[in-house]
């Protein structure tokens, strides 16, 4: 499967929205995702490219968010579709790409405590788990926990 990253635009609200509320119990809102665009996040549309390298098949999205040295993942969704292929992983190893060209050194996330399967993958590309947010989350009976992970990445000189 070929696949690129690409900006996230306003144009793409729609598909990113369905994926979304395919994905979460309680998904962003479309002004959540204006207002990260219009923050000038880095936010970005996975797409399979077609053989003439064109984008084709919406399969996810990230959104994050930079502090200084530091980068800030918000949201990272993979179609639920298009599930346990390595795009999170791929997606991931991508925006550290992008993350040390711009000598970004770190990289911190929330995952919800219960999200064992995001939890494992985000220890097996670097993450480790830092600290617990008590009541983080929304959920069906009242909050959850989140687990805050951080990544060095390795710059070069």
């Amino acid at each position: 499967m070929n696949i690129k990253l690409l900006a996230m635009e306003l144009k793409d609200l729609d598909q990113v929205l369905a994926i979304e509320q395919a994905s979460h119990a309680f998904p962003w809102t479309r002004g959540h995702f204006q207002d990260a665009l219009s923050a000038g996040y880095w936010s970005y549309v996975l797409w399979e490219l077609d053989e003439a390298h064109h984008p084709q098949k919406m399969l996810g999205y990230l959104v994050l968010m930079t502090v200084l040295d530091e980068l800030h993942l918000l949201n990272i969704t993979i179609d639920p579709n298009y599930r346990r292929r390595g795009l999170a992983q791929k997606s991931l190893q991508m925006i550290d790409d992008v993350a040390r060209q711009e000598n970004i050194s770190t990289v911190f996330l929330e995952v919800r405590e219960s999200n064992l399967p995001a939890r494992a993958l985000y220890e097996q590309i670097g993450f480790e788990a830092l600290a617990v947010r008590k009541d983080y989350y929304p959920a069906e009976d009242g909050r959850e926990h989140a687990v805050v992970m951080k990544k060095n990445l390795a710059l070069g000189n």
